[in-house]
């Protein structure tokens, strides 16, 4: 099956790029209210699936333990950009646990905001594994596992028995074998599983809902996205577009970006949960195609969805700010402008 073209990006009149994907909508009990394209094709979600990665920091009492607040349970679902607050707030969930930056396993880079990597340079300082862009969610991997007694050396390696836990919450909310058979690592090492998009909408609608989940499951989920819908800066980063997009609607949608082309959502006050993927692994491809299904589940509130649209949907500009053409839904997306979803 061959994905259609859902963004178009043009220069000028004309058309310069075309972007290809599919996407899944789903609620709690696992009915499908939207599918373009190839759903049940196995993708790799990457960093879009923090928010369920992160349950047992809070199932397991850890966040509580440690007086985590809003901030670092947002932190802990991060793919940040590596500003100092991110940095400050990593550090000081780590020394919570009697740890510091040598714990972290993730590998270190240079910030993905250009300001705080010129800022670090111009200080004469180098990245550590703070600046990762994962090291929140690092952070609170190994606040759990000091917190439930396990050794954390290797926390990152698929025979960890704290992976082991990761890789069985995930299977428990999506649905979804996670196993040797669909497991690659990631760029933070950690073990990532390729699973159907449709699983991971699913699995999000149940993050929404609590729908199937066991209670403290589904109070964890609760809050965790709460967290990140209140602190949506801590999530991303400034300008990002899930801190945007989240800033758009206060409280009322949840949306993580992972690499190669993915992005999860859930909206709670709708119930449902959304997957997407675009085929090239293009990250504005992938947030305009978010936004866009995102806008047509608010279609009685025409300002809301003229906003999280217009993440995605935009003009291009050159060096010189000089308008050069746009970023666009096409095809299935094109024809719901001003449609619902429901």
């Amino acid at each position: 099956m061959t994905d259609p073209v859902l963004v178009e990006v043009l220069r000028g009149g004309i058309v310069e790029s075309v972007h290809r994907g599919a996407v899944a909508v789903y609620d709690g009990d696992g009915h499908v209210v939207m599918e373009i394209g190839d759903t049940a094709r196995p993708v790799f979600p990457r960093s879009a699936v923090k928010a369920i990665q992160a349950l047992p920091l809070v199932e397991s009492g850890a966040a509580d333990a440690f007086g985590f607040g809003d901030r670092e349970l947002a932190l802990a679902c991060a793919s940040h950009s590596g500003e100092p607050e991110h940095v400050e707030l990593a550090a000081s969930m780590l020394a919570r646990a009697g740890l510091d930056e040598t714990a972290l396993e993730c590998g270190a880079h240079w910030p993905t905001s250009q300001a705080a990597t010129i800022e670090l340079a111009r200080s004469g300082r180098e990245a550590t594994a703070l600046h990762n862009n994962c090291s929140g969610k690092h952070s609170g991997f190994l606040c759990t596992c000091r917190h439930v007694g396990l050794a954390h050396r290797g926390y990152v390696t698929a025979q960890h028995p704290f992976q082991a836990m990761i890789a069985e919450t995930m299977a428990e909310v999506t649905g979804a074998a996670h196993g040797a058979d669909n497991r690659g690592t990631d760029g933070c090492s950690i073990p990532t599983y390729a699973v159907p998009l449709a699983s991971l909408a699913h699995g999000f609608a149940r993050m929404a809902t609590g729908t199937g989940l066991p209670p403290q499951r589904a109070a964890a989920a609760q809050r965790l996205l709460a967290a990140c819908m209140a602190e949506p800066f801590y999530v991303a980063g400034t300008g990002r577009a899930c801190t945007r997009l989240m800033q758009a609607a206060p409280g009322r949608i949840f949306v993580k970006t992972g690499a190669e082309g993915v992005f999860c959502a859930a909206v709670p006050e709708k119930g449902l949960g959304i997957a997407v993927k675009c085929d090239d692994g293009a990250g504005r491809a992938a947030e305009a195609v978010v936004s866009r299904i995102l806008a047509g589940l608010f279609p009685d509130d025409a300002a809301l969805a003229e906003m999280v649209a217009a993440v995605g949907n935009h003009e291009t500009k050159n060096w010189n700010g000089i308008e050069v053409g746009r970023v666009r839904p096409a095809g299935p997306l094109a024809a719901m402008t001003g449609s619902r979803i429901s």
